[in-house]
């Protein structure tokens, strides 16, 4: 850890002015929000009779509905996924002559790249460790649930993956239409949610995960382009988007729960109006905080944490969950369910998260030693041939349903001798292979084409 932060630190100091560090920090945050959200609310417990029972602390504690406001940061991640989008996709049309064939190929496939690679391990781990367990007779149920739960973070990738693919269309809306652009998805979203839930048309919600994800994107857009710069205005914006919140939810139709709860309808899978909602109230207030949180990381020591953060950050979400069902798995089959006597939402337990999430960081660590440092590896394009626009697109559906696939249906199967769905683990690897890349991308002839300093792992 020691030689990753003087790593970190050596980027930090050749940070450019210009660059706009809250961005960066904002992702930062929002994942160690995403990781002790999903490590709080797993509730995993041994019952009086030995069985281990999966009490989800939303069902148990209905106050805790309330944290998933601060918890539930996906619109975040789509604000700043806007901006920097927005960056890098400018940068490189600035650069590249309009005729030059393959830009947006090249593009988009560096994007997907710098999410599908550090995916696959994880994929490939848990389809190995489900052929083994079902073949070593373990039940089929608990190695769902196991593998179920590791992968949970895969969903948010392939709606971020699909949004990406859109950016050169919306961005060019964005700039022709300005905040029209953006208000367009308000009333998709509430038609989608009217047909959804008042005249009962089956699976149109699923599309509210375009209309309100690329509604936040857009706000990316705006927040680039300066719209926020006044901070009584971001202000506002909070104060009138948590009204709007407050009233559809507390004294309306849509549940408090920003994460899928009992007692009601999910807000966040399928996103609904109550998110979009959600997300401007966020968007509103790391706006308005963002003059004295550019003025905090020009301190060197918050700026390194933020960087080393940035470095490693698709190796935390994508294997903190892993490390969490890593250690249920060794205190209730190894060490006979120690610590796992507490009911989740008690006050004992509640005692005990600071020792437990001490325990989960500690399994992870190896983890990020592991595979961190792979995270912004590139490598040549197959046979160096440009891959048509229509292939690279058909590559990104193919990787986006692999990961939906893998996050709704798990790649642990009820039936067949393997007990794996080796169809959904091929989706990724057949949408690398159609966008041109293998294990690694990197843009043929096009170096820093993305627009930012290839030094500084972020963005």
């Amino acid at each position: 850890m020691l030689t990753m932060w003087s790593k970190a630190r050596e980027l930090a100091e050749l940070t450019p002015p210009e660059r706009n560090r809250w961005v960066d920090f904002l992702r930062a945050v929002s994942i160690m929000a995403v990781v002790i959200g999903h490590w709080l609310m797993a509730g995993l417990y041994v019952d009086a009779s030995g069985e281990l029972r999966r009490g989800d602390l939303l069902s148990v504690a209905e106050w805790t509905h309330w944290l998933t406001w601060g918890f539930q940061v996906m619109p975040v991640f789509f604000l700043v996924g806007g901006y920097s989008n927005s960056v890098s996709w400018a940068a490189t049309t600035a650069k590249a002559p309009r005729d030059q064939d393959g830009v947006y190929r090249d593009w988009l496939a560096s994007r997907v790249q710098r999410l599908i690679t550090p995916t696959f391990p994880v994929l490939l781990l848990w389809a190995a460790l489900a052929l083994i367990l079902t073949q070593a007779g373990l039940p089929r149920e608990q190695i769902r649930m196991a593998t179920e739960a590791a992968l949970i973070p895969v969903w948010f990738l392939a709606v971020y993956l699909l949004v990406t693919a859109f950016t050169p269309i919306a961005y060019r809306a964005w700039q022709r239409f300005g905040w029209l652009s953006f208000a367009v998805f308000i009333p998709a979203a509430m038609l989608t949610d009217w047909l959804t839930f008042t005249a009962k048309v089956p699976w149109v919600n699923f599309t509210n995960f375009l209309w309100v994800f690329l509604g936040i994107h857009q706000l990316g857009f705006a927040w680039r382009a300066g719209k926020f710069a006044a901070t009584w205005f971001a202000w506002v914006w909070f104060a009138v988007s948590l009204a709007i919140l407050v009233s559809i939810t507390v004294f309306g139709f849509y549940p408090v729960s920003m994460v899928s709860a009992p007692g009601g309808f999910s807000n966040s899978l399928p996103p609904t109006l109550a998110l979009f909602a959600l997300g401007a109230v966020q968007i509103g207030l790391v706006l308005a905080l963002e003059p004295a949180g550019r003025r905090m990381l020009d301190h060197v020591g918050i700026w390194t944490a933020t960087v080393l953060m940035n470095g490693m950050i698709m190796t935390v979400f994508l294997w903190h969950l892993t490390a969490f069902v890593l250690v249920m798995t060794v205190a209730w089959l190894v060490l006979g369910g120690v610590g796992l006597d507490t009911v989740p939402g008690t006050g004992a337990w509640w005692a005990s998260r600071p020792l437990w999430i001490a325990v989960y960081i500690l399994a992870l660590l190896p983890m990020i030693a592991i595979f961190a440092r792979h995270e912004r590896s590139f490598g040549p394009i197959r046979g160096g041939r440009t891959v048509p626009r229509l292939r690279a697109v058909l590559g990104v559906v193919a990787i986006c349903a692999g990961l939906g696939a893998t996050a709704g249906l798990t790649i642990a199967s009820p039936e067949g001798v393997s007990g794996v769905r080796w169809w959904v683990i091929a989706l990724p690897l057949v949408g690398a292979a159609l966008m041109g890349f293998g294990p690694v991308y990197r843009p043929r002839n096009r170096p820093g084409s993305s627009g930012e300093p290839p030094e500084l792992p972020i963005r």
